[in-house]
């Protein structure tokens, strides 16, 4: 299979903001340089003492002692242009404005921040195909931590290499730096075209020439092999573009001492967190990836130990099941007397089931009786006040109990997103980290393998849960599961030994990753392999020191199985599974529906979760009070401030005014309590006037952005509760359902469009006179006010200014523009109104300060007006709406399911669930916008003679208007029988407009809502469109006859 690429806007964004920094530099070919090829050793080929050195390949001549090499250019522009750049690139991403250029590795080190599973490998090689077509750099250098990140890099190269050769034309030379192969550097040198080195830190980073490090030894110091020419040497010539992929594990002295050698051109560094920064040019952290949907979702699952009172033997409950025929039911894992002994087997309880009696009456279980089965917190009650949560394991458990609980709930999970993942083509993978090889597998005296415990509870628990779900499996999916033996499902990659043994990864001391590239090997070799149907391994164990080689992006589970501790609460070991996955035709998949990671802890819920939204946190650096760059320039941005005077300049204005009035510190941290800071910033006078102007707007939206970034966290929901599962449902019969479906359907699904007829003399006209009226008092200068004041001591010998107004005056100075032809005019304004330029010119004619049209402020003010016009204009004229044949709506956006997470009931109206016993709703979730809406909803579904509401998803229906597509809220079906009038149709569309009234509404409202009743006037005439501002309203206006009016 062979994953394929497309091009994204946010990596496009990552990679322009690298280029931009060079804007001003000129493109030009490399300088080719004579190359110094060392010194040539003739072989006696009777003499075995003097090594044979061969003449590389890829010579362009025959002379042996010197060769053409291409070297990057140096930097044309001064080091003022190229900060200017930065400052400008840092405002226009939200970025804080940096005081000085850092020039530590080359004429600047520059900082792309990219959260883990973004893509960032991808940005920078793009970034050097880009470099190289904008300013003809050629000669790079990829530094890494690690040999994990050294083969995941080029592994990366290798998928990309056609993808670029579309874009781009060309391939990019490149390979893996090798102490005992130093002639690939000459062929670096000497290529005139894109040419990458990949080299980790070891083989360096000591630059002592008789040190320990034996890599490093090597390419610092003068090899017979290599000419007698020091490796570092001969690359630093090049002037060579370094990129240094996760630089916060090379920030040691030693390691950036040896950068240096290598005579940078500049530095690129990428990572999801720096530990240092540089010049910070884009940021794309933990928070924005979650909320553009360019990661997985997060759900853990806890397993937690705990003992009940008086208990002392075990009990797990794995699952509540949901019926719509049956209450709530627990299946739960307890210990049974036999007469042969004790075996622990599952139990499906009801409430007031007595697990002293389901036990065969073992003392431990007295007194445990159901009284309470609550399926959206995942807890079981019993009689004597103990509860135990889905996912718990209780009293008598060993560590082999709980991982057994842990590989159970992965193989569970599994299953739950295979189900669907299948059906869409996505290979599903499951992933375990164990800290001992042993545990899955061993090895007998002849070498053969056998399965170590881990393996072999995995086969059993594998079997157990296929066999209790395969009922509810489609046909095609179980003929997939059975046409793969359970020893094939599951697969081990560890390190090697020369035997050819599964051993336990080497780490190095102050480390916990493996650098064994034996194993990183084999996980890189199999990575498209695993993702094909064809290969029935879809459960893969892996020693925990090699987790930094596997990003899998078809890892759904992740379970660490880990004796003791939790401290797997971590972002890094998550963030293998956060990519998003790829299905069977290698195209990504951005359905954010199925795209959870569901993570197994070794730990309760509420412990890991918060442990791991604190490593979020942590790793960008979040500080709920800190006032960064993005928040001041987002509030003036936001306040209205014209984006062109949104400067770096007036950022730090920004800043210093808020620390000069005391509502932060220096440290841009907000002082004291949020009334205190609330009250500060009320009573502060901007001295700027770009900001005085927009004074109140900037107050108002530097509040509502503090209050949002405190309350910013990513979402990681409970899996252990009873997933929030929406769907559509009904209380009517399924041949009812059906026919008031799709009799809905048809009505929504049909598009239609406006005719329209105006007046165009009148038009014009009006154009005309509102053009006037709003130049009326307008000119093209500029106003200044003089102000004068005098120096003064006052009573208490404070120097003082005194204001003298009648020192006061005004001025006017003219503004030079360019003069615009009518003909460049029309022009600008059938561009963007599409009117006839004879219109437009009859219009024109008419416009007495026509001077002022020259100045391209007041012009786009003009154009807008005219567009304004024309749409009420058109708005109020339409004549009728026309049904198109054959071009409808996407069923599936119009009653489009809302996605519901925890977060959404914090507030209690936000969600509208239905009625388990009988309820009209469609869905059994919506989220709603106001709490007028929930009112509305929750008395809809109290009336009897209401057969089905559901409310419209924005943008899935839609009605064309001269304003662009306007969404009503609600359809709703009534009961002919039951409607004053049944020959107005018992479909009803409607707008909400909670405690408004007709003259509250505006104009744009008004045409809209028009426009709505004629669309469906088109449609059908058993379909009524109005709007309404609450319940009572509908009542009234639609003739429904009220089946609950005590619940209104």
């Amino acid at each position: 299979m062979k994953l394929k690429f497309k091009i994204q806007q946010y990596q496009t964004d990552a990679v322009e903001s690298v280029i931009n920094v060079f804007k001003g530099q000129p493109n030009q070919a490399n300088l080719e340089y004579r190359m110094d090829k060392g010194k040539l050793y003739v072989v006696d080929s009777k003499k075995h003492d003097i090594k044979f050195v061969q003449t590389n390949v890829f010579a362009d001549s025959d002379d042996a002692g010197n060769s053409l090499g291409y070297k990057n250019n140096r930097l044309a522009m001064d080091k003022v242009a190229l900060f200017d750049n930065i400052r400008q690139i840092q405002t226009d991403n939200n970025i804080h404005q940096d005081e000085e250029l850092c020039q530590k590795l080359g004429a600047c080190q520059l900082d792309v921040e990219m959260e883990t599973g973004t893509g960032k490998t991808y940005v920078y090689i793009k970034t050097m195909f880009e470099l190289n077509k904008q300013y003809g750099w050629t000669k790079f250098i990829v530094v890494v931590p690690s040999i994990a990140i050294r083969e995941g890099v080029k592994k990366s190269f290798d998928i990309t290499v056609d993808h670029f050769m579309e874009q781009y034309g060309k391939k990019a030379r490149y390979f893996i730096y090798d102490s005992s192969s130093l002639n690939d550097i000459d062929t670096f040198l000497q290529s005139n075209d894109i040419s990458v080195m990949i080299i980790n830190t070891q083989a360096f980073n000591t630059m002592k020439e008789g040190a320990k490090n034996k890599a490093a030894r090597i390419i610092n110091s003068e090899r017979d092999e290599f000419g007698s020419r020091k490796p570092i040497a001969v690359l630093a010539a090049n002037n060579p573009i370094i990129i240094l992929d996760e630089p916060q594990k090379m920030g040691g002295a030693a390691t950036q001492t040896a950068l240096k050698a290598f005579n940078p051109l500049f530095t690129l560094n990428y990572s999801a967190t720096h530990a240092k920064q540089h010049n910070l040019i884009y940021v794309l952290d933990a928070l924005d990836a979650y909320n553009k949907r360019l990661v997985k979702k997060i759900e853990v699952k806890g397993v937690d130990v705990k003992n009940l009172r008086g208990t002392d033997k075990y009990l797990y409950l794995e699952s509540i099941i949901i019926s719509p025929k049956n209450p709530p039911r627990a299946k739960v894992e307890l210990e049974v007397k036999h007469q042969s002994g004790t075996k622990r087997e599952f139990r499906t309880l009801d409430v007031s089931d007595n697990l002293y009696y389901i036990s065969g009456e073992m003392e431990q279980y007295k007194g445990f009786v159901v009284s309470e089965i609550d399926p959206i917190t995942g807890v079981v009650t019993f009689t004597n006040g103990d509860t135990i949560r889905k996912g718990d394991v209780t009293g008598d458990v060993t560590e082999d109990d709980k991982r057994r609980v842990q590989i159970r709930e992965t193989i569970i999970s599994h299953f739950e997103k295979e189900q669907e993942l299948f059906k869409m083509g996505i290979k599903t993978l499951s992933l375990f980290f164990i800290d001992e090889v042993a545990k899955y597998r061993q090895y007998d005296e002849d070498g053969n393998e056998l399965l170590g415990e881990y393996g072999k509870i995995f086969e059993q628990e594998y079997l157990s849960v296929l066999n209790e779900h395969r009922t509810l499996f489609d046909p095609a999916y179980t003929a997939y599961l059975d046409s793969t033996d359970v020893h094939d499902v599951h697969k081990g990659y560890f390190s090697i030994d020369k035997k050819g043994h599964s051993v336990n990864s080497s780490v190095k001391r102050g480390s916990d990753m493996s650098d064994d590239i034996s194993a990183y090997d084999l996980i890189l070799k199999n990575k498209e392999r695993l993702l094909s149907f064809e290969e029935p391994t879809r459960f893969i164990f892996s020693h925990s020191a090699l987790r930094e080689g596997w990003d899998n992006p078809n890892v759904f589970t992740l379970c660490t199985l880990k004796a003791g501790g939790s401290d797997i609460a971590k972002k890094q070991e998550i963030g293998r599974g956060l990519r998003l996955p790829v299905d069977n035709t290698g195209n990504r998949c951005i359905d954010h529906r199925i795209n959870e990671l569901t993570v197994i802890a070794n730990d309760y819920y509420d412990h890991f979760a918060s442990a791991l939204q604190k490593d979020f946190n942590d790793n960008m650096h979040f500080v709920k009070d800190e006032v960064t760059a993005d928040i001041l320039i987002e509030t003036l941005k936001s306040a209205g401030v014209p984006e062109e005077k949104i400067s770096p300049k007036l950022v730090d204005t920004f800043k210093e005014e808020l620390v000069s009035a005391g509502v932060m510190n220096t440290d841009n941290v907000l002082k004291g309590s949020s009334q205190q800071i609330t009250k500060t910033l009320d009573n502060m006078v901007f001295v700027d006037d770009a900001l005085n102007e927009h004074a109140q707007l900037i107050k108002q939206q530097f509040k509502e952005l503090m209050i949002q970034k405190g309350t910013r966290k990513i979402e990681i929901t409970n899996g252990d509760n009873a997933p929030y599962d929406n769907g559509v449902r009904a209380y009517v019969t399924q041949g009812e359902f059906e026919k008031i479906y799709l009799g809905l359907r048809k009505n929504l699904m049909q598009r239609s469009i406006y005719r329209f007829k105006i007046d165009k003399d009148k038009f014009i006209d009006d154009c005309i006179f509102q053009i006037n009226q709003s130049l009326l008092f307008k000119k093209a200068k500029n106003e200044y006010k003089v102000e004068t004041g005098r120096a003064k001591f006052n009573t208490s010998q404070m120097f003082i200014m005194e204001e003298l107004t009648y020192g006061d005056k005004e001025l006017e100075v003219e503004i030079s523009s360019d003069p615009k032809s009518d003909f460049e005019i029309a022009n600008f304004i059938m561009y963007h109104t599409m009117l006839p330029r004879l219109a437009i010119f009859k219009i024109l004619q008419g416009v007495t300060k026509r001077e002022l049209l020259n100045n391209q402020d007041i012009l786009d003010e003009v154009t807008q007006l005219i567009k304004g016009i024309l749409n009420d204009t058109k708005a109020s004229n339409i004549t009728s709406y026309e049904v198109i044949n054959g071009y409808e709506l996407d069923e599936r956006n119009i009653f489009e399911l809302d996605t519901i997470t925890e977060s959404d009931f914090e507030q209690e109206w936000r969600v509208f669930k239905a009625k388990s016993d009988r309820s009209s709703a469609m869905n059994e979730y919506y989220k709603l916008d106001s709490e007028g809406e929930s009112k509305f909803a929750h008395k809809l579904e109290n009336n009897e003679n209401v057969l089905l509401f559901t409310k419209l998803k924005k943008g899935g229906f839609v009605i064309d208007t001269p304003y662009g597509n306007y969404s009503p809220d609600w359809a709703v079906v009534c009961r002919k029988e039951a409607l004053k009038d049944p020959s107005i149709g018992i479909y009803f569309i409607v707008e909400t407009k909670a405690g408004k009234k007709w003259a509250d509404l505006t104009d744009v409202e008004k045409n809209k809502i028009h426009c709505g009743e004629l669309h469906f006037k088109a449609v059908s005439d058993d379909t009524k469109f109005d709007w309404v501002n609450g319940y009572e309203d509908f009542v009234n206006k639609f003739g429904v006859a009220d089946s609950n009016k005590e619940d209104l």
